[in-house]
């Protein structure tokens, strides 16, 4: 159990509907993850619509490069706006209608149209950056809505129930791809709704689907969990300068804050390499065996089936052992997960092991290279879950009271200042070497990096 410190103010709690609906955010937040930017739209964008694995990698890393830059520049300072002036939700709202934007433009990635690259990709960069932005207020909410000794446990209900969100997102568009397998229809022979299968009607509707997702299930939030406690009503520039002036004197003082600084340069290092491996591990899959968008969505069920409990018992084991603690054990698991997935190629499985090539007839995962990667890749799903959860929870443990928003955005911008780094650099190996795995293989060092990093850090409120 995490003793609170002692100069933390006691929290008036959100009611139970409240709480609920801050975690229902995840819930309405995560399909966008998990079948746009992870096993649906994002291994269309690159084998389909760029139509080449080497450059269609390239390409999906430069819009995972440049959404990053543009939230690390943007996250701390509107998180001290925030802290300024009080409320988050405009700011959610603002950010959410971005993200519903850029999702419902993906339905015009239609194949064949290399002239569409470049404003698709701005459509991703939009949809990521109101994604990315908006969960980093809906996070700085936390505190202020549950005691410190139950963050770990909200936070993990929350990551959970996202990932509940995602397979029910990724069991709709299986059904709609093959509705024989659910009773939907007589045979596969065609997509519900009449959705073409030769323009890849399925593939580009999940964009808009998403939205709507977004839509109905984000009004909870809105309406039922309050905001900020004594949220003060200020200007938008009266906000803004003193959430920049807030943020000045922060970034000038940040070496007092050196125990929380340490976590925000460890937490930059490994969520970058876990945000890779979740970004590109089904780019990956489909360059290597050609996985069609059926076996994808079923690769993404059967991974965040296993990320589920992952989440739920994250939480308990965050309030119980420590976020620390949690985070460690989870970044372990998540190195031997990708050593796994990067020592598997058409040939081998745990680099040097060769195997027997892969029949064009097969079974569903039916090779023992696709077994193998699959059970690495089930590793990856258990430990994902305590691993963000808990390091959201550790940063509201870390950040001093009335700085959360502040901390959060500084938070957003450790995890995204060199979000841009790991996908650059899964890009260009991929591309000096013509090698995907390669390419793959780069998130080690940023895994291993920040969990050397974490060891260092006390789990300590700081005093301002």
């Amino acid at each position: 159990m995490i003793i609170p410190h002692a100069a933390t103010p006691p929290v008036r709690e959100a009611s139970k509907l409240g709480q609920f609906s801050w975690a229902l955010f995840d819930w309405a937040n995560q399909p966008f993850f998990t079948i746009i930017t992870t096993f649906i739209f994002a291994p269309y964008f690159a084998n389909v619509l760029v139509g080449d694995p080497v450059k269609g990698q390239s390409a999906w890393a430069f819009t995972q490069s440049a959404s990053g830059i543009l939230i690390a520049l943007m996250s701390p300072f509107l998180g001290a706006m925030a802290d300024a002036g009080g409320r988050r939700k405009p700011y959610i709202f603002a950010f959410q209608i971005l993200l519903a934007v850029g999702c419902a433009g993906l339905w015009f990635a239609y194949p064949n149209r290399p002239d569409l690259i470049l404003p698709i990709s701005w459509a991703v960069i939009l949809a990521t950056v109101g994604a990315e932005m908006s969960i980093v207020f809906n996070n700085a909410q936390l505190p202020s809505i549950v005691a410190p000794e139950r963050m770990g446990r909200l936070s993990g209900f929350g990551w959970g129930l996202g990932y509940c969100g995602g397979l029910v997102s990724l069991l709709v568009v299986l059904a709609v791809s093959m509705p024989a397998l659910f009773g939907l229809a007589a045979n596969n022979d065609t997509p519900l709704f009449g959705l073409d299968a030769q323009s890849h009607e399925l593939e580009r509707l999940v964009g808009p689907a998403a939205a709507v997702w977004l839509a109905i299930f984000v009004l909870p939030m809105f309406l039922f969990t309050p905001d900020s406690v004594g949220a003060r009503r200020q200007s938008l520039w009266v906000a803004a300068k003193q959430g920049g002036t807030s943020l000045v004197s922060t970034v000038r003082r940040l070496g007092s804050f050196r125990n929380a600084l340490t976590y925000l340069i460890a937490f930059m290092l490994y969520n970058d390499g876990l945000s890779a491996i979740i970004a590109f591990g089904g780019v990956y899959a489909a360059a290597t065996f050609g996985w069609s968008t059926v076996t994808l969505g079923i690769f993404g069920i059967i991974l965040t089936v296993f990320a589920i409990p992952g989440a739920f018992l994250g939480g308990r084991l965050d309030d119980w052992i420590g976020s620390k603690r949690t985070v460690q054990l989870a970044i372990a698991g998540v190195i031997v997960a990708t050593l796994g997935i990067v020592g598997v190629t058409a040939e081998h499985v745990l680099f040097v092991i060769p195997a027997e090539p892969i029949s064009p007839t097969r079974a569903l995962f039916g090779s023992l290279q696709e077994k193998t990667l699959m059970g690495f890749a089930l590793l990856l799903g258990f430990c994902m879950g305590p691993m963000q959860a808990a390091s959201r929870t550790l940063i509201g443990r870390l950040a001093p009271h009335q700085m959360s928003g502040e901390f959060f955005g500084l938070f957003a911008l450790s995890g995204r200042a060199t979000a841009w780094m790991a996908p650059a650099a899964i890009g260009t190996v991929t591309l000096i070497t013509g090698s995907t795995r390669l390419g793959m293989a780069c998130v080690l060092f940023f895994l291993v990096l920040g969990f050397i990093l974490l060891w260092n850090v006390r789990e300590e409120r700081a005093a301002i």
